[in-house]
């Protein structure tokens, strides 16, 4: 599965050459008050696909950590929910031990 992950972003910057070396051309902007800019196309796509890209990806971003908050603090709440299962230490009662013969010497 690497393989095809490394595959595809090879063949997506190769795509991308060939896009910006057929397409290096100066594209003239019209600013404000009469300002002109005159940007390279690929460079131009590059800045507007970013743009685009930004505020979608920090929107999934803080969807993603909202999210999160919300699972970790239903997590807590469960295991403040859950019923301590106390374990009783019961110590092992050991029986009296057996009376002991009377020594044979007092028998005599």
């Amino acid at each position: 599965m690497q393989f095809l992950k490394i595959l595809l972003w090879c063949l997506l910057a190769f795509v991308a050459a060939i896009f910006t070396f057929g397409n290096w051309t100066w594209v003239t902007i019209n600013l404000w008050g009469g300002l002109v800019a005159e940007v390279n196309l690929p460079f131009l796509m590059l800045l507007m696909f970013l743009a685009g890209m930004l505020p979608t990806w920090l929107y999934f971003r803080a969807q993603r950590w909202r999210l999160t908050q919300r699972l970790a603090t239903s997590e807590r709440i469960i295991a403040d929910l859950k019923p301590v299962q106390s374990v009783a230490v019961v110590e092992p009662v050991t029986p009296p031990a057996p009376p002991s013969p009377p020594p044979v010497d007092k028998l005599l």
